[in-house]
């Protein structure tokens, strides 16, 4: 096909998912600590004052976002018992529990503004200890673990454990200490380590069912995932790894930036608030409807038509009211600035020049969504790839990634499965595939100007 018809620059910048359980051990890198880069819009960019209709649509939305469970809880908790394993045999679970410094190592975040006085005095001064699992009880009690929900009895036992969209699309900024911090709603956590939470579960039996194998598989193919990873697909497709003997898990992407840009997810499932349904429906375990006869492919989707996942009513919907405040909300994340500094100026304005001139990236990513206004899908085949992850889905195509706000989420590499370890590789990538012939020089400064989106 006609160069105008080429991939560009085809960033892959996130992926797909949900799920985990904790706070983070390790300095996370790249985030900025200053509350200045949080990208949610102010009340002004929602409407005329702060009783409009949009801006009480958008409040919805963020309170949905952060806190609601859509009664997952029943899955997490009441099945696979993640909350006996959080609490430990000391507190009336199972085993040693999980302890803060745990809970941080898998990436878990802790909200600072959720947090009393005095317990940020006890953390910045050391005195809280990080080893004890009923530290991260008190935490789960203040609502201050991002994207984990608590479910605790009259005496202040842990009954269950539900996670909501804030676990894998939302970070924190670091301020207090690594890993607690103020929240940056929208932002994909690549520190989080979906499938090494999971396996904490106790009884993982129900997934080793769905997916007819063992419960040894199921913690060979959640270890195989890493940090910064979930796998979709894997409760429709039963497709673990790749043909290459990698992980088939993709990238958690990020919740900001996505208002004007067409479909969504890395092969363009639909649009927002159909991936809000089919997630809360079908990958955190919400009680909720959800349709989709494509699922009904038994080719393409084993798991799914076998379960008929694409015809899910149950007799009470928390789903789908809450679906148009969610999506509002989601609307209204801006993506971040690039911090000043983090970028080299001059060359991010020869890069510009590039972008959308002889390296020809602007032809697919158009400014200023930079992605394609309208139909943004393309075949692995145009974009040098293979077509693996596309085909796990009814579009067999590779969406077009917006790339506003890419500095903040290059942790894990690019590309829907992190192939590309930085953007330097991705830009040499191009380069290869449509004969583009940059120097050096002008592969680099394509990638300055990409950081400073």
């Amino acid at each position: 096909m006609g160069r105008k018809k080429r991939v560009g620059i085809a960033v892959a910048v996130a992926a797909a998912g949900a799920l985990a359980a904790s706070l983070l051990l390790a300095a996370t890198s790249g985030l900025p600590s200053a509350v200045a880069a949080r990208s949610t819009f102010s009340d002004d960019n929602h409407g005329s004052g702060s009783g409009s209709p949009i801006n009480a649509l958008v409040a919805d939305g963020k309170q949905t976002f952060r806190f609601d469970t859509f009664g997952d809880q029943a899955f997490w908790g009441d099945t696979l018992h993640l909350n006996q394993a959080i609490a430990g045999a000391a507190n009336g679970g199972v085993g040693p529990g999980v302890s803060p410094k745990t809970a941080l190592s898998v990436g878990l975040k802790v909200d600072v503004d959720a947090l009393p006085g005095s317990v940020r005095s006890a953390i910045a001064n050391g005195q809280v200890n990080l080893d004890d699992p009923a530290v991260t009880l008190t935490l789960l009690k203040l609502n201050s673990v991002v994207g984990v929900k608590g479910i605790f009895d009259r005496n202040g036992r842990l009954n269950s454990v539900g996670i909501e969209c804030a676990l894998c699309h939302s970070t924190v900024d670091n301020s207090l200490a690594p890993g607690i911090g103020h929240r940056l709603d929208g932002w994909a956590n690549r520190d989080l380590n979906v499938g090494a939470i999971i396996g904490l579960s106790p009884n993982l039996q129900p997934v080793a069912s769905l997916l007819h194998t063992d419960v040894a598989t199921v913690h060979k193919v959640l270890d195989a995932w890493g940090p910064g990873k979930f796998d979709a697909e894997l409760f429709l497709d039963g497709k673990a790894f790749q043909p290459n003997g990698t992980s088939a898990a993709t990238l958690i992407p990020p919740a900001f930036g996505l208002a004007g840009v067409n479909l969504h997810t890395w092969t363009g499932w639909g649009s927002i608030p159909y991936w809000n349904a089919f997630v809360a429906v079908l990958e955190m375990h919400g009680q909720g409807t959800f349709f989709d006869a494509r699922l009904d492919n038994a080719a393409q989707f084993p798991i799914a038509a076998e379960n008929h996942f694409g015809h899910v009513k149950p007799p009470v919907d928390l789903v789908s009211p809450k679906l148009p405040a969610l999506q509002a909300y989601q609307l209204s994340l801006g993506a971040p600035k690039a911090p000043k500094g983090s970028f080299d100026a001059m060359a991010a304005a020869r890069g510009k020049a590039l972008f959308n001139g002889k390296a020809e990236c602007s032809t697919c990513h158009v400014p200023p969504t930079f992605s394609e206004p309208g139909e943004n899908l393309h075949p692995g085949s145009q974009i040098g790839i293979d077509s693996f992850e596309a085909d796990r889905s009814p579009t067999h195509m590779y969406r077009t990634s917006p790339l506003a706000g890419l500095w903040s989420h290059q942790k894990g590499g690019f590309y829907h499965d992190g192939r590309f370890p930085d953007l330097l590789s991705v830009v040499k990538h191009y380069d290869a595939t449509f004969h583009l012939g940059l120097s050096g020089r002008q592969q680099n400064d394509l990638v300055q100007y990409l950081l400073s989106l």
